[in-house]
């Protein structure tokens, strides 16, 4: 008879976990999604595209319904898992029905940071992490004209990018004094502020959102140098924790995030954890591609397999606000580092290699990031690169006229956190 194995979490990472235990373990386990959310898991890294109105949801699904039912799972999405019960082995639902499970991962993602400051719950204030939000912002879009955007990472770029083309005036406010500081170096990140400028999308740099104002609804954002910006729908974009209520009331060991092994074991016998509420080696990845990398270690120690999750390569591949940008490993360079950069304005294009002895160690691309997954590779395996480094920033086409190889290993894009 099948294990029960219950998967509470019905995005990317769950699915993503189905996917790799068919392929494992078939029929070892009778698996059952439970999903808050009123619909199939989908692709949230594609939130801004269906705001933008270049996808529409249906294109995001990442699996039909018929998918689910050919493999056998119970899916059942709708359904808010609130406790957990680990001495018996029971997951209790909002709705007052329980499941009983051989073996429980938790893949309960991450939940938006919402700002400590006056006006948070009023009406015109919304995050962007579902599709519910996507909903919101594409009514204020029809019947508001000036929309605020507090946060210029890669999610507060995305909801801006996709209100401009809903026809919205967008302001972006950002704490920092760059975009995207985390996945970029300045020049990088100046040549973003530039292109997102050109779509007339206005950038605050170096600003502190003291307060949100409004009678009935919001109107404007105050700035703690006493700025105001108009804006009758504001969205707050300012990060991400994970979410690990549920894993709190099973009594798991939580950091940041739940702590796991390389196992992806939780502190609990037989309660897993992956994707954005999982901590590994003290650290949580806000990234899709090291999910999958869990799902796929995670399903082969399931069936038994011996695998091991040390870690993924931080990088970034993805499109902002219509501008292709990448970066992976130590690209803002540390003692004992040295990098190449080759750049041009006039196209639009950036490149910076980051070198420690024969290896390379981080990288940048704007513009042109083609070589993205090739340089991730590099950086991954730690290929000597010594006889291939003076072509290396001209690209694999010329650099691979050297011997040299890496062998190809997919490169780690990001989510949408």
């Amino acid at each position: 008879m099948s294990e029960p194995l219950v998967i509470i979490g019905n995005g990317m990472a769950a699915a993503r976990l189905v996917e790799e235990l068919n392929k494992r373990a078939l029929g070892r386990y009778a698996v059952a999604v439970i999903g808050d959310e009123p619909r199939l898991a989908y692709n949230r890294v594609l939130l801004s595209s269906v705001l933008a109105r270049e996808v529409s949801r249906g294109d995001i699904e990442l699996k039909s319904a018929d998918w689910w039912r050919a493999h056998g799972v119970t899916l059942l999405y709708g359904h808010r898992a609130v406790s957990i019960d680990a001495d018996i082995r029971r997951v209790k639902l909002a709705n007052g029905a329980t499941l009983p499970y051989g073996k429980l991962v938790l893949a309960t993602g991450s939940k938006a940071i919402r700002l400590n400051v006056p006006g948070m719950d009023m009406p015109g204030v919304v995050t962007f992490r579902d599709l519910a939000d996507v909903a919101s912002m594409e009514l204020a879009a029809k019947a508001h004209k000036q929309a605020a955007v507090i946060g210029g990472g890669l999610l507060g770029l995305e909801a801006a990018y996709g209100l401009a083309k809903a026809g919205m005036q967008v302001s972006v406010i950002h704490l920092m004094e760059r975009l995207m500081e985390r996945q970029l170096d300045p020049h990088a990140s100046a040549m973003l502020k530039a292109a997102v400028e050109a779509k007339g999308i206005a950038v605050h740099l170096n600003a502190e959102t003291a307060a949100i104002k409004g009678e009935r609804r919001a109107n404007k954002v105050l700035l703690k140098d006493g700025r105001d910006i108009g804006a009758d729908l504001v969205v707050v974009a300012a990060g991400i924790r994970a979410n690990s209520d549920l894993a709190a009331t099973a009594g798991l060991a939580i950091n940041r995030g739940i702590t796991v092994d390389d196992h992806l074991r939780t502190s609990r016998a037989d309660i897993y954890a992956i994707g954005e509420c999982a901590e590994h080696r003290g650290t949580c990845y806000g990234l899709v591609e090291p999910a999958y990398e869990q799902a796929r270690v995670l399903a082969g120690h399931l069936a038994e397999q011996q695998v091991a999750y040390e870690g993924s390569v931080l990088a970034t591949n993805l499109k902002v606000s219509g501008v292709s940008v990448y970066s992976a490993g130590e690209f803002m360079g540390a003692p004992g580092t040295d990098n190449i950069v080759l750049s041009d304005p006039g196209l639009g294009s950036y490149k910076k290699l980051v070198f420690k002895a024969d290896k390379l160690v981080g990288a940048v691309l704007f513009g042109d990031t083609a070589d993205g997954l090739w340089y991730s590779d590099l950086i991954r395996t730690g290929a000597p690169i010594g006889a291939i480094r003076g072509d290396l920033v001209f690209g694999r086409a010329l650099a691979e006229r050297s011997p040299p190889k890496a062998e190809s290993k997919p490169v780690l894009k990001d989510l949408a956190a």
